[in-house]
């Protein structure tokens, strides 16, 4: 949750965080030697040592030594510009901290700084959601008058969580989740089109699958005892309600560590189901608890084949559907039509049950 102590907590925010405090804070150390090397600039443990030793010697901050030493040779030709222009970097931020608003400078110190390209250049599969996290602490920020007034709500945060006693609900994202524990995890949302993303899969392929399908083992690795992964029946998307099947990932889960039960959602609820809910609770031991299949008992009868229509349809015809309402015919595949219908939008439907528009009327 963006403002939680969770939030935070993530390297990349610690990171962001530590530049903004060297710009308003120059004597903050541990900030200072978090990013001095952060992007890479070829300032590693020799350049660390040299600054170390001077700052003790002269008893001054590790910000004032960096400046000290780059007026000298102490240093070869290569880390000493790199360290000089870092120190030109945040000399000219503090000078625009003091003219623009604290949002603006965080995003010019991340793009300049290199660190949102740093990120953009990562090929790990938690880079994306490092750059959203950038991005809403960008956000964030721009809800305080200055960088000074950020700094202290980030940390008066930071204080209440280190003094919190009380039992707490964290809500994340599965990518911010990533390196988290909890002892339960409730995984609400796995169904077919939206997890794994229907977008995901349309645009990259199996390698969208595969993504998503790593994002599905992130999660239920997040609990220590029990994970809850959740499906519903029917979901509002857009303003319609469509029926959903369960994600593919809740069948590849080990019967001998799922419990399951279901939720018949607006039908009939048969007789001895106790307390049903779509649930399936991934744990240990559950196993041998899972519930007997039921015997459902069946009967069918003949009906009459359907009556055809008295002509095929043609594009840009406009027709009428008992449930869907007037729309216009789209595609024509065989006796399957597209049509984008006024109200509830594109549906691809048999052409037995529409009937010409006019006929309607």
């Amino acid at each position: 949750m963006i403002g939680g102590p969770r939030f935070y907590e993530r390297q990349e925010v610690r990171d962001a965080i530590a530049y903004l405090r060297v710009i308003a804070q120059p004597a903050d150390d541990l900030a200072f030697e978090r990013i001095v090397n952060v992007p890479k600039r070829g300032l590693g443990d020799t350049t660390m040592q040299v600054l170390h030793s001077l700052a003790r010697r002269a008893g001054v901050p590790l910000s004032e030594a960096a400046q000290r030493v780059v007026e000298t040779d102490e240093l070869r030709t290569k880390p000493r510009q790199a360290l000089r222009t870092l120190l030109d970097d945040f000399q000219r931020w503090r000078a625009l901290a003091a003219k623009a608003s604290a949002g603006e400078v965080t995003g010019i110190v991340l793009d300049e700084s290199g660190y949102t390209a740093m990120w953009q250049a990562e090929t790990s599969p938690d880079a994306a959601g490092r750059l959203e996290n950038l991005k809403e602490l960008v956000r964030a920020v721009e809800d305080f008058a200055s960088l000074g007034a950020f700094l202290e709500h980030v940390a008066l945060v930071m204080d209440n969580e280190g003094a919190a006693t009380a039992d707490q609900v964290t809500l994340m994202t599965l990518h911010a989740a990533k390196g988290l524990e909890f002892d339960h995890v409730f995984l609400p949302g796995w169904e077919e089109g939206v997890f794994p993303n229907q977008r995901a899969m349309d645009e990259t392929g199996l390698a969208g699958l595969e993504e998503e399908r790593r994002l599905a083992y992130v999660g239920l690795t997040r609990a220590r005892k029990h994970a809850y992964v959740v499906a519903a029946a029917n979901r509002r998307i857009h303003g319609t309600w469509q029926s959903a099947l369960p994600s593919r990932f809740i069948a590849e889960l080990p019967d001998d560590r799922v419990r399951r039960s279901a939720d018949l959602g607006l039908e009939s609820q048969p007789a001895g189901l106790e307390q049903p809910t779509r649930l399936w609770t991934v744990g240990p031991g559950f196993g041998e608890r899972r519930r007997p299949t039921m015997t459902v008992e069946a009967s069918g009868y003949v009906v009459a084949e359907r009556a055809r229509p008295e002509r095929a349809y043609g594009v840009g015809e406009r027709v009428f559907h008992q449930k869907f309402g007037y729309g216009t015919v789209r595609t024509v595949d065989s006796d399957k039509l597209s049509i984008d219908f006024d109200v509830a939008g594109e549906k691809r439907v048999i052409d037995s049950f529409v009937v010409p528009a006019a006929k309607a009327g």
